[in-house]
Order: C-alpha cells, then sequence, then structure tokens
C-alpha cells in the first residue's frame, strides 16, 4: 500500500513509519503545521523551522520521504477556538477527541488521499479490527498495553475514517517502542515527550484562556458557595475551575472542598466534600456510535469518563440517535461536563459522546 504517516516529530509516529516501510508499504511522512510562524509555541515559534530540519533528517536516516502541510487555520477554527470557548462556559474540554476525527481523519486525510496515498497511519496505542462480512463495520479496538491505550481519544471517527485507519502500534507497549528507538541509534535525536496540550506546551490553561479571550479576572469574579448555597469565598472566573479541583480555591477550612458544580449562567462556583464528587449517572450529547449501529434499546458496557479512569460497568441508554443516559452500577467520582465519555466492550470502543452539565442545582448564595 502507499501510507501516509502523521509525523509529530515523537517516537511514536517515528516507530509506526518504520514498521510500514519493514513490511514493504511505500511510506509517505506527513508533518502537520498546526500554528502559525511566530506563534510563541511548540509549533510556531521561532524554532519551528530547526525541528523540522530535525524531524526531516530522522526520517531521511530511515530513508522516509517527508512534505509539511499548513493546517494551522483548520487547527484554530476547528480546535483552539472551540477549547477557548468551553473554558469560558465553565466546561473542561479535550482536544484531542476533536483534533482525530476533523484534523488528522479529517484534513490529513483528505490531503493523503489527494497525494495518492491508500490510508493514513498515526503513532496511536489503539487497534482496527476489519469487518468478517462486507455488510459488517469496521471496529475500533483497544491496545493491548492498558497503561498506554488511546483509543478513548478516537471514538470520534467515522467507519469511512476508520476504514482508512492504521495503527501499527496496537499490540506494543510504549516500552518496546523506546526500546526500538535507543536500539536504532534514534532516540538521542527526539524530542523529550510533553503530557500538555499540544497547544500550551508551558501547561498554563488559565494564562492561555485569558490571553486568548481578553479575559480579566477582576471582571470574571463571582461567588463559591457551598452545597447548601453558603457564601464561603470568591473565585476568579469560571474558566479557572473544573469539577474535582482542590487546590486554589482559597478556602479556609479543617477539611478539604472540591470542585463539584459549575453554574455559568449565575457565575457561581459550587463546592462539597470529597463524597459530594460521585455521580451515578449523567446524560452524553454528540453520541458517535464508532464500532456498532446506533441501539435503540439500553446496552451494557463500561463507560470511561476522562482517559485515565478505569473504564466502569453501567448501563447505556438511548435518548435518541446521538444522545444518552449513562447510569453507573457504582457511583463515579468526578464526572467532569465537557469531558468525553466513551463506552466500551470489552476491549470494543462501541461509541461515546461529550458529558453534559446537569441541570443546576445550586442555589442562591445565603451570607454567612
Amino acid at each position: 500500500m502507499h501510507v501516509a504517516v502523521a509525523m509529530s516529530g515523537g517516537v511514536d509516529s517515528l516507530r509506526t513509519a518504520v514498521i510500514l516501510k519493514d513490511q514493504g508499504h511505500f511510506v509517505l511522512g506527513i508533518h502537520m503545521r498546526l500554528m502559525p510562524d511566530g506563534g510563541g509555541n511548540r509549533d510556531g515559534g521561532k524554532d519551528r523551522s530547526e525541528r523540522e530540519r530535525a524531524l526531516q533528517a530522522l526520517a531521511a536516516r530511515f530513508s522516509i520521504p517527508m512534505v509539511m502541510i499548513d493546517f494551522h487555520k483548520e487547527f484554530e477554527e476547528e480546535v483552539v477556538r472551540p477549547f477557548v470557548e468551553a473554558y469560558r462556559n465553565g466546561l473542561t474540554p479535550n482536544p484531542c477527541v476533536v483534533c482525530n476525527p476533523r484534523i488528522k481523519f479529517g484534513f490529513l486525510l483528505r490531503e493523503a488521499a489527494n497525494l495518492g496515498m491508500d490510508c493514513l497511519a498515526t503513532g496511536h496505542y489503539a487497534g482496527v479490527q476489519r469487518p468478517e462480512a462486507p455488510s459488517g463495520r469496521f471496529r475500533l479496538l483497544r491496545a493491548t498495553d492498558p497503561s498506554k491505550d488511546q483509543s478513548y481519544f478516537l471514538y470520534g471517527l467515522t467507519q469511512e475514517q476508520l476504514a482508512r485507519a492504521v495503527f501499527p502500534l496496537s499490540l506494543l507497549s510504549k516500552r518496546d517502542t523506546r526500546q526500538w528507538a535507543e536500539e536504532a541509534g534514534a532516540l538521542q535525536y527526539l524530542p523529550e515527550e510533553s503530557q500538555e496540550v499540544c497547544f500550551i506546551p508551558s501547561g498554563d490553561v488559565l494564562e492561555f484562556i485569558e490571553k486568548r479571550s481578553c479575559v480579566s479576572p477582576a471582571s470574571s469574579k463571582g461567588l463559591i458557595l457551598d452545597v447548601g448555597g453558603n457564601i464561603l469565598g470568591e473565585h476568579k472566573g469560571i474558566h479557572a475551575y473544573t469539577v474535582g479541583q482542590r487546590r486554589g480555591l482559597g478556602i479556609s477550612s479543617s477539611a478539604p472542598y472540591y470542585v463539584v458544580d459549575i453554574d455559568p449562567g449565575k457565575n457561581v462556583i459550587q463546592v462539597g466534600r470529597a463524597s459530594d464528587l460521585f455521580c451515578g449517572e449523567f446524560q452524553a450529547d454528540h453520541v458517535n456510535w464508532v464500532s456498532i449501529h446506533p441501539p435503540d434499546d439500553p446496552i451494557r458496557g463500561q463507560v470511561r469518563i476522562r482517559n485515565q479512569h478505569v473504564p466502569a460497568p453501567a448501563r447505556i441508554i438511548p435518548r435518541g440517535q446521538d444522545r444518552v443516559l449513562v447510569r453507573f452500577d457504582q457511583p463515579q467520582r468526578a464526572v467532569t461536563p465537557g469531558q468525553a465519555a466513551v463506552f466500551y466492550d470489552g476491549e470494543v470502543v462501541l461509541g461515546g459522546g461529550m458529558i453534559m452539565r446537569r441541570e443546576s442545582s445550586i442555589t442562591e448564595g445565603n451570607t454567612l
């Protein structure tokens, strides 16, 4: 096959390209420029040309041709701007679950097809199972290594996208990949991996949101209430908080408080004790059923409410084609509006959607 590989410059995408090349496929590396020149971050700073030269040199070391494609306008429109807006509305978004179907397997896959490529490979630790019959569906699978499984970020792919997706790392562990890079002499040329949002390498989400949206802490202040409606303090803007947060609340207490709810309409943060964080059910909207047809009746599955969450047994109840009610067997901690909820049946990713804000139970504040 002719395979395009999305190459970020990291070890996973490099390993992906070399595996496919060793299997005899024609491999074309494509690096996406996601921020404009002078963007002052990982992809748009003054050292971008230096990083790109390093990536091209590394690809040449393994005889992999490279092209650079600018998607910064698409990335701004589809990922960055909605990310900022979500935070301003009291949500906690995950940009990767948007980027994968819209940028990588959207714009990049189409560009790869225009270049004569049959499919697109990425360095995700996940798997694809082809249908046994022509009328069947492609299925998205969890990776063999549970500690690195990235299927959570891919639930938004369509059947057409899955049919042209290749994930060569599905059976490997991260340790395998790093060991290969070391033995191949490539590890020393690869950048240190970051766990931060790719367009916020500093990790300071609050600063980024305030800079991008011209939000001033002084104009964003509001009340912090407890679950009984009592005023405990003042917050510095709902964009600075997320459900489950403990630090930075500025409340003196013998036991810790946690953010349990955010009401953007009232500009109020509600806090409670650790026990108040547990939630037995929630609604998810914009649901994509990736591996199965949309069910008409309730189904059983395991639901993951954030990437590091262990999928918990639940009943998934359809409320129309793209909305479900998730009812856990046991309440789960810190169900966070804006995050993705992904549904599994063992190793198969059934689908997923966005956790919606529950109807606010925040009462008007009472003075202390």
